[in-house]
């Protein structure tokens, strides 16, 4: 399985909320959950498909009103995956957003 080419704020944002969950997730749980938009979300949903850290499946309840749901779901290397990119990610962030220390003068 490759990595992902770059990891930015939104697909962390994205793998905390697969992270959280114990079962799938319906897409726009998602983008409700992480606070981004759907022209976001979906992107990173499908770009965490392509490296196999998430699978998804559509929908099969066909009792119910609307359209299909897709429901998504880390795969057990994604979530080994996922847990050691956001923490690396959190590291990082924690580094660049510490107080600097003041220069005497």
């Amino acid at each position: 399985m490759d990595g992902l080419q770059r990891v930015t704020a939104p697909t962390v944002d994205v793998l905390k909320v697969l992270v959280g969950t114990a079962e799938p997730v319906w897409g726009l749980r998602v983008i409700a959950e992480s606070g981004r938009s759907p022209g976001t979300v979906y992107p990173v949903l499908e770009r965490l498909e392509v490296v196999g850290w998430v699978a998804s499946q559509w929908e099969v309840d066909e009792s119910r009103p609307g359209p299909r749901r897709r429901y998504y779901e880390l795969t057990a290397d994604g979530a080994l995956s996922a847990a050691r990119t956001i923490a690396a990610f959190d590291a990082r962030r924690a580094v660049h957003t510490a107080p600097r220390p003041a220069v005497a003068r």
